[in-house]
């Protein structure tokens, strides 16, 4: 992968330096398409796009959910604090709850 990226850096870095004009620029271009199409660099395209859905995703899935456990932790944490109206409050199982009483907007008014 190494020698791959040196040499897309030489050819990036060649198009950009050269002065020789749009016709040059165009055969540079129709070399590295097919270099792109060749059959060993697609086949290295495809290796590497099977590991980052067998080894990559699996780890980026992890981090989010534990990003997400700790923004729910977060969450818990202050919503002890919370200034809510009179005909709702939290029950004990950490839900809001609407008085239904017939007093208060009611459970269609509710956000």
């Amino acid at each position: 992968m190494g020698k791959l990226s040196f040499l897309a850096g030489m050819a990036a870095g060649y198009v950009l330096g050269a002065r020789a004009g749009q016709e040059r620029y165009e055969q540079i271009k129709t070399q590295a398409n097919k270099a792109w199409k060749s059959d060993p660099v697609q086949t290295k395209v495809g290796q590497a796009s099977e590991a980052a859905k067998t080894k990559a995703a699996p780890y980026v899935t992890e981090k989010i959910g534990d990003a997400a456990k700790a923004a729910a932790q977060q969450m818990k944490k202050t919503t002890g604090n919370e200034d809510l109206p009179e005909t709702i409050h939290r029950g004990s199982d950490g839900q809001l709850h609407a008085d239904t009483s017939g007093f208060g907007p009611g459970p269609d008014k509710l956000p």
